[in-house]
């Protein structure tokens, strides 16, 4: 299917959340107001569900020493079928549906830390819990469903009934204008045609939601997974997360009640994306877990490897990672707390926030994965299965690498990430000004712009001069002499905030229309807004430790590691806004997709098997054997 960029993004457009009807500490940040009061001191947690979720949790963690053989899961490519029942009998699979369903009815955050867990034992199980819980069934009929489909649905969840999300297909990734699969109202029902991608559970699903495009535009249904029509094709391989069930499935004239449809036609890509806010924190969770093993495998290795004559952890070259290490678990760990409460909450808009957590989490999580394997050195290229039949400790690093690489593709790649997040950072600024740099809009519309525009600025300029960041003893609360100051770093991310708003004004200033065009500028800017939020988290979190006396003098000095490491960042971000070598990598790029510098990969063969590079799926019955099972 062709469809135009204006076209592709006037869908997109449409699918956002138009209005911010609850405050976000992340868009006042791009706005360049410093609003710690958003987010510190953080919710209190309910004592009951925080008793029951460390029950919980207690219960998790011993089954997952048990019941869960992650090298094992790694080795077949499959979850065994007896983990699966273990889990459903630990009500893992009913963790965030509320109890007149049959759930646990636990919290985000106790969701969040239960994925890290499992996330240690195996990354595939927790995958298969994430998608099930945050994008597949129960997360949008909790949010958009009717009484009726709760009541039908939700207990089967809770019970085991595994989940998938059926939104991707072959030519069809971030860009949903281009949707191929198709409702076709027939009285009382619809009829589903087409074909979907990467499906994570749709290989063992009993329930899927499918979005397909029907009269009134994409729509979202719950569809029972053994219909007739549904056909399971193909079953992916992939690099990493070896164990998860994803796959290729065809809809040929699948019948579904009118009755499933999941709020009105035309409302399922708002669905996919308000559900995706919450969806999109068991990303960063798995990262914390993955941050958390990694800092002790590095922490044991460095101790026991001598080299030169002394532990490898005193030659400051390793040292560096190992704070590196450190510092960033603490950071993730803070960040998926505060996100979690956000929305446990309810009070706040955390859109931002979770797509700043997900994208840092994710990008910081390979880095601190690879920095693992450096430290290890060929130990850790080496599998843990080689490493144990030669008498060593089976410590699968490698494994650890491959398995977080998705993250930075799973649930909105890290590019398509930084221009949603962008846009949700000039909101503001289009809000008034928008039909300014509209080339479609009329005379009229921009005189109104240009009034609108110079009575918002005229107001905001002028704050974005002097803040609380300036006072010397701002945030005095956070400097305590018998373990640190981190009042210090707070100043800086309110200086920061500010400068980052006056950076991204000037910016569409200079570009204005184009500046959609200017993607590396705008990912900048994110990264230096994600950077701020992280900052904010760690120290609101080393506060806390503090207040509660848990290891007060080692959050203080995790905190200000990260802090100084992250605005040395910030300040690398800041500084290649402007010098860049942005215009001479464009000039480039046309260069090479002209074919002009295809001398260069002469010499070299090609492994690549024959083939389209988007094999084509037309619609109509499958061809092949159904390869959806069901786990009893």
């Amino acid at each position: 299917m062709t469809v135009s960029e204006q076209e592709a993004r006037r869908v997109a457009e449409a699918a956002r959340e138009q209005e911010w009807r609850r405050p976000s500490f992340a868009r006042e940040l791009f706005l360049g107001r410093f609003r710690l009061d958003l987010v510190h001191p953080g919710p209190a947690r309910d004592p009951e569900e925080a008793g029951r979720g460390e029950e919980f949790l207690a219960r998790l963690a011993a089954f997952c020493r048990t019941g869960i053989d992650g090298r094992r899961i790694e080795r077949e490519a499959r979850i065994p079928d007896r983990t699966v029942a273990g889990l459903r009998e630990l009500g893992a699979f009913g963790m965030k549906i509320a109890p007149e369903y049959g759930g646990l009815g636990l919290s985000h955050l106790t969701f969040n830390r239960a994925l890290a867990l499992v996330a240690s034992a195996s990354p595939a199980v927790s995958a298969m819990l994430s998608a099930h819980q945050s994008i597949g069934v129960p997360q949008p009929l909790k949010q958009f469903g009717t009484e009726e489909q709760r009541r039908a649905f939700l207990p089967r969840c809770a019970r085991g009934a595994i989940s998938a999300f059926l939104l991707t297909e072959p030519d069809v990734g971030s860009d949903p204008a281009r949707l191929g699969a198709t409702a076709t109202r027939q009285g009382d029902e619809y009829v589903l045609n087409g074909v979907k991608l990467w499906t994570t559970n749709g290989v063992v699903a009993e329930l899927l939601v499918v979005m397909a495009k029907a009269p009134g535009g994409i729509t979202a249904f719950v569809v029972e997974a053994d219909s007739p029509g549904i056909t399971v094709e193909h079953r992916n391989a992939f690099m990493g997360l070896r164990g998860i069930e994803n796959g290729v499935t065809r809809l040929d004239g699948v019948r579904v009640p009118a009755a499933n449809r999941i709020g009105a036609e035309g409302a399922g890509l708002k669905i996919a994306l308000s559900t995706l806010n919450t969806g999109r924190l068991s990303v960063p969770a798995v990262c914390v877990g993955a941050g958390k093993w990694c800092l002790k495998i590095a922490r044991e290795w460095s101790a026991a490897r001598v080299q030169w004559g002394k532990p490898i952890a005193e030659h400051e070259a390793i040292g560096a990672k190992i704070s590196f290490i450190a510092a960033t678990t603490f950071a993730l760990e803070a960040v998926v707390e505060l996100a979690s409460e956000l929305a446990d909450v309810g009070r706040h808009d955390f859109r931002i926030e979770a797509a700043l957590a997900k994208l840092y989490a994710s990008e910081m999580g390979c880095r601190m994965a690879d920095e693992l394997v450096q430290i290890r050195g060929g130990r850790g290229f080496e599998t843990a299965d080689s490493l144990a039949a030669r008498g060593e400790r089976g410590v699968p690093a490698e494994q650890l690498l491959r398995d977080l690489r998705i993250n930075r593709i799973f649930e909105g790649s890290s590019e398509i990430m930084r221009l949603l997040i962008a846009r949700e950072a000039v909101d503001a600024h289009l809000s008034v000004a928008g039909d300014l740099v509209d080339p479609e809009a009329s005379s009229a519309r921009k005189r109104r712009a240009a009034l609108a525009a110079g009575a918002f600025y005229v107001r905001w300029l002028p704050r974005l001069a002097a803040g609380r960041g300036q006072l010397p003893l701002a945030f005095g609360e956070f400097r305590v002499p018998r373990y640190g100051d981190l009042s210090v770093h707070l100043r800086y991310a309110e200086r920061a905030a500010r400068r980052l708003a006056r950076a991204t004004f000037y910016g569409m200033s200079r570009w204005q229309g184009r500046l959609e065009g200017r993607q590396v500028f705008l990912g900048r800017i994110v990264d230096i807004g994600a950077e701020l939020f992280a900052i904010t988290a760690a120290c609101s979190r080393a506060e806390r430790l503090r207040g509660e006396g848990a290891h007060p003098r080692e959050a203080y000095q995790l905190a200000d590691a990260f802090c100084r490491q992250a605005r040395q960042r910030t300040e690398e971000l800041f500084r290649r806004l402007w010098h860049n070598t942005d215009a001479p990598d464009r000039a480039l790029t046309e260069a090479v997709q002209s074919g002009s510098c295809a001398w260069l990969e002469e010499g070299v063969l090609d492994p690549s098997t024959p083939g389209p590079w988007i094999a084509e799926a037309p619609g109509g019955p499958a061809s092949g054997q159904d390869l959806h099972r069901t786990i009893p």
